[in-house]
């Protein structure tokens, strides 16, 4: 009996469909010497810092470094059952060997070892590795099985990845929080991120706009200008001496020119033209392809490729023509595909770009959602237009010359539409967004050197310089990708911040967090977000980290770098940290205050505690504390739990309390409040004094 692990239950029932594994049990399908299983996500991560070392469940500064000697992993709470479910069958007799069929990729691994070594199993284990849920696709990949062992290296930089951002997170995070006193979210990826867009923020904030002026010689159905003049007065004294007077052509220039097709897509540059087109998040754009691909529409999504390998030459002519019988607005198309410009095994990684796959043949289009069927048709456009005919155009360019003033037209003729008309055809059909900014050029009349023009026209138009444009999220991820490029040699892989997998979920991560917001298309820090760039240092917030950091974990997964090495510059960077900020001064503490009052500060986390109708709480979203004013303990003995007492409490660590005991008036009770170990809930200890006796309780 062979056990098929998976990292999704769609995806499992996809392939337990191909290999005839279709009978029902809990948590897992079998048949056919098969038992198709799956994850729900990560069901295995690294361990929090509190279960380490007592002393590492409160948050402050001399606790740091946190750098545990043996690393150590938990089960996620909320999927523990289905991690039950999988080491059960791990340890089953009748199992006899495991096959990963978790994404193909270094998350995929990481997801699929972490629950095999957790669950102690030490069973041999084989590597499904595919691009596609087609049938064919999956049926090759179980005859092409490779041995699980291969992927060790991949494993490792997985790790790597893993423990390294938990080691940066939990250090500076601790470290700026306790230092500035409020909840500073700290991350390898998303910091450098939030410094790209408060850069530019600050860019725009600080730009200053400033005038210039155009002349404009009209003539012979032409509309030349001149260079930028800074002056007015400049520009309507040439106007003036110019104005019905004699211009004449200098020079035509005429060059054909060639707008390339565009490569195929990976996940980035769907995520850019998603966004531009269509408004959709770069989330939504990842949410949507997956769900393709689980439905077996297209291949993997995951991907930093834009090419397909050479042997794949007739799988894509075959999908071209399945396109224009298929899509809408390719109907009618006839065209025979460039296949080879498309095609570069040496830029293949791990997985191809994305494609739809021949199941579009048999799909019933007007069953698909509306998000995702605008993505099954940029993809499916994308395949024609990548093996389409070049678009040229003649470009003219011509100077003319008007009393010693040199003025300039320009114009385009269209000589083969090409690739070009597949995309206007979609972006009509589709009601895409178009760019405004795309001003097109017409062509000029039949013009040759030495043409004079009597009686000319001339007008100045007032322009102004722009600032940076504010970041798009389609602009955003392009920065993302490129980050970090021209800090490093060209040797170096580059991977820019993130990857295509994860960048989407690192935007929404600083949206949640309360960084950056969205303004229609605008991706915007906040004050919050603009503060907290304000007092990072350089180390965590440049992309060369990042950078750095991707180069070594693509040389650990081709097995050219000891993990180890790695691991040990990573601690010995949050060492140096911790070292090197350890103080600010009172404005910097002050620095994200606000007008609410401070009641003392979060023992658990180092946040500032306010008050609320019903609780006293800490600012931190991620932190637990919070007390109650309703407490069922002090409401027996009619006492409310006040300001000053919960000020006491967060100041000592403990609070006095004291009041009426009884109906009768007779008795009186005094109490000390004491915070218990973890620094999550309060612990009473109560002693009760009355005229008649003396009693303990707790």
């Amino acid at each position: 009996m062979q056990l098929v692990i998976t990292e999704k239950p769609s995806v499992a029932r996809a392939i337990a469909q191909v290999i005839h594994a279709g009978e029902q049990k809990d948590g897992y399908l079998e048949g056919n010497g098969y038992r198709v299983s799956w994850c729900i996500g990560h069901l295995v991560e690294l361990a929090s810092a509190d279960t380490y070392r007592e002393e590492w469940k409160k948050w402050s500064y001399e606790t740091l470094p946190i750098i545990p000697e043996k690393w150590q992993y938990q089960v996620k709470e909320q999927t523990k059952k289905q991690y039950q479910v999988l080491k059960k069958l791990f340890h089953d007799p009748e199992v006899s060997e495991v096959i990963c069929a978790t994404d193909a990729g270094r998350e995929g691994e990481l997801i699929f070892r972490l629950v095999y070594e957790q669950a102690g199993c030490t069973k041999p284990f084989k590597r499904l590795w595919i691009s596609s849920m087609e049938e064919s696709a999956i049926s090759d990949g179980f005859a092409n099985l490779k041995d699980g062992r291969e992927y060790d290296h991949l494993y490792e930089s997985a790790v790597c990845r893993s423990v390294a951002d938990w080691l940066v997170g939990i250090n500076a995070t601790r470290l700026f929080t306790v230092l500035y006193r409020h909840k500073l979210t700290v991350g390898r990826v998303q910091t450098p991120t939030l410094a790209m867009l408060v850069e530019r923020e600050q860019r725009i904030a600080e730009f200053k706009k400033e005038p210039y002026f155009l002349v404009h010689l009209l003539c012979g159905g032409l509309d030349a200008v001149t260079e930028r003049i800074r002056e007015k007065e400049n520009a309507e004294e040439i106007m003036r001496a110019c104005q019905n007077r004699q211009a004449f052509i200098v020079s035509v220039i005429k060059e054909e020119k060639a707008v390339h097709p565009p490569k195929l897509y990976d996940l980035t540059t769907l995520q850019r033209e998603a966004n531009r087109l269509f408004g959709f998040t770069a989330q939504q754009t990842l949410d949507y392809t997956q769900a393709l691909y689980e439905k077996k529409l297209v291949t993997y999504p995951r991907t930093d490729s834009q090419f397909l390998t050479e042997d794949m030459e007739q799988t894509a002519r075959e999908l071209s023509q399945v396109v224009l019988q298929k899509i809408p607005c390719m109907e009618g198309i006839t065209y025979e595909p460039e296949i080879g410009r498309v095609l570069n095994s040496k830029k293949v990684s791990d997985h191809h770009a994305i494609l739809p796959t021949i199941e579009l043949s048999k799909a019933e289009l007007s069953k698909v959602p509306g998000g995702e069927l605008q993505i099954l048709t940029m993809i499916a456009v994308r395949l024609v237009c990548a093996t389409g005919e070049s678009h040229r155009y003649e470009a003219v360019r011509a100077e003319l010359s008007c009393e010693g003033n040199t003025f300039t037209a320009v114009g385009r003729s269209i000589l083969t539409v090409g690739w070009k008309g597949y995309e206007e055809r979609f972006k009509k059909s589709s009601k895409a967004d178009r760019d405004k900014e795309e001003k097109e050029e017409l062509p000029l009349p039949q013009l040759s050197e030495g043409m004079c023009f009597d009686q000319v026209k001339t007008k100045v138009s007032q322009h102004f310089t722009v600032p940076p444009k504010h970041f798009l999220e389609d602009t955003l991820l392009s920065a993302m990708e490129h980050a970090g490029s021209e800090e490093i040699t060209e040797e170096v892989e580059r991977k820019g911040l993130g990857t295509p997998a994860t960048r989407a979920a690192i935007i929404e991560k600083l949206v949640e967090k309360g960084f950056v917001e969205r303004k229609k298309k605008q991706m915007l820090p906040t004050e919050d977000g603009q503060k907290l760039i304000s007092v990072l240092p350089e180390v965590v917030k440049s992309p060369m980290l990042t950078a750095e950091w991707e180069n070594d974990l693509s040389l650990i997964a081709r097995g050219e770098k000891p993990a180890d090495v790695f691991l040990s510059g990573i601690e010995e960077l949050v060492s140096d940290l911790v070292h090197t900020y350890h103080e600010v001064g009172e404005k910097g503490k002050e620095l994200f205050s606000s007008d609410r009052e401070v009641i003392g500060i979060c023992p658990k986390c180092g946040g500032n505690v306010y008050e609320s109708k019903i609780n006293f709480y800490c600012e931190n979203r991620d932190c637990s504390f919070a007390l109650f004013k309703n407490n069922k303990y002090f409401a027996s003995m009619r006492k409310e739990l006040t300001r000053s007492i919960v000020q006491s409490f967060l100041k000592n660590g403990m609070a006095k309390v004291s009041g009426l005991y009884s109906q009768k008036k007779d008795s009186t009770f005094s109490a000390v409040i004491h915070m218990d170990a973890s620094g999550k809930y309060p612990q009473f200890s109560m002693t009760f004094e009355t005229e008649k006796k003396k009693s303990k309780g707790k």
